[in-house]
């Protein structure tokens, strides 16, 4: 057989091409693809369907689609609207001081304080046994002890500090803030805590050095390089505190209400449009609140 009948009998090969690579931006919206799916349906649809539901009306028997903004002028129309936010502010308000002061101490004295990994370690965990369990539960575990025979009373009056039991110990506001900073306080000494984690040691030697006190080295050091988990922590903890409302129902005796609260009631009467007004209300407020907070420091280093 001839060179050139074999040459026939064999197929040409096809040139092997080199696939083009997909480019970066391509290959990160591929990979947040199937979380930013989960976000669309379980966050995004829903606070849509609730922007739109909170212009239907209702009826006391029926709620009908339709576009009217009178569950809006209902709500800004009412002084117990404006009693209620206020209300709200001040619990966020009180229990950021409270969860802050608490909080920064704590992460402090585990950061600079605390020289073994193993025992900051050992501390940090003993500081999330609470959370072990469930929110209802640490917050109703107050109520014996608050109450008009409960320890807290018992104790003062065995002393002779008291001649009458205190009642504004429980089923105020007293208990709703307590409450309040029990349950978060831990949002706020995490984030405090990693921040400090990260400072330079090298800095505190160098303002030590200097001449600098102890309170001079915190307030223009340490405080400064620990603003975003401050900040962090006062996202968390302000939001937690905007949303809560079985905290404020079982503290408050029912007494007090805050826009949780208010919302809570109304999905209970069926008044869903309502309902859906005031928590797009409130959506709109704690975003313009997150909003201020980003302004004053950029926490995107930490995430």
């Amino acid at each position: 057989m001839t060179e050139q009948a074999v040459q026939t009998q064999i197929p040409a090969q096809r040139p092997i091409t080199a696939r083009k690579p997909l480019s970066r931006h391509a290959v990160g919206w591929l990979l947040a693809s199937p979380l930013a799916l989960v976000l669309a349906v379980f966050l995004v649809l829903p606070i849509i369907m609730i922007g739109i539901v909170s212009f239907w009306g209702a009826t006391e028997f029926s709620i009908y689609p339709a576009f009217q903004l009178d569950n809006y002028a209902f709500l800004f129309g009412s002084d117990v609207t404006y009693r209620v936010f206020f209300n709200t502010f001040k619990y966020a308000a009180i229990t950021w001081v409270f969860t802050l002061l608490i909080g920064f101490t704590a992460a402090y004295f585990l950061a600079f304080h605390v020289r073994s990994l193993n025992w900051q370690i050992a501390l940090f965990l003993l500081c999330t046994i609470p959370f072990w369990t469930s929110n209802i539960i640490r917050m109703i575990s107050w109520i014996p002890f608050l109450g008009r025979e409960g320890l807290a009373n018992s104790a003062l009056l065995s002393w002779g500090v008291i001649d009458a039991p205190l009642e504004w110990l429980l089923f105020s506001d007293f208990s709703v803030i307590l409450a309040f900073v029990h349950l978060y306080t831990l949002f706020m000494v995490v984030p405090i805590f990693n921040t400090m984690m990260r400072i330079d040691r090298s800095l505190i030697e160098a303002a030590a050095d200097a001449g600098a006190t102890g309170w001079q080295t915190l307030w223009h050091v340490i405080i400064p390089l620990t603003k975003p988990g401050i900040m962090i922590g006062t996202i968390f903890v302000v939001t937690l505190v905007m949303g809560d409302f079985i905290t404020v129902r079982f503290m408050s005796g029912s007494q007090s209400a805050n826009v949780g609260r208010l919302i809570s009631n109304d999905i209970g009467l069926l008044q869903y449009p309502s309902a859906s007004a005031t928590a797009v209300v409130l959506l709109v407020t704690v975003l313009l609140m997150i909003s201020i907070f980003l302004r004053f420091v950029d926490i995107r280093k930490e995430l």
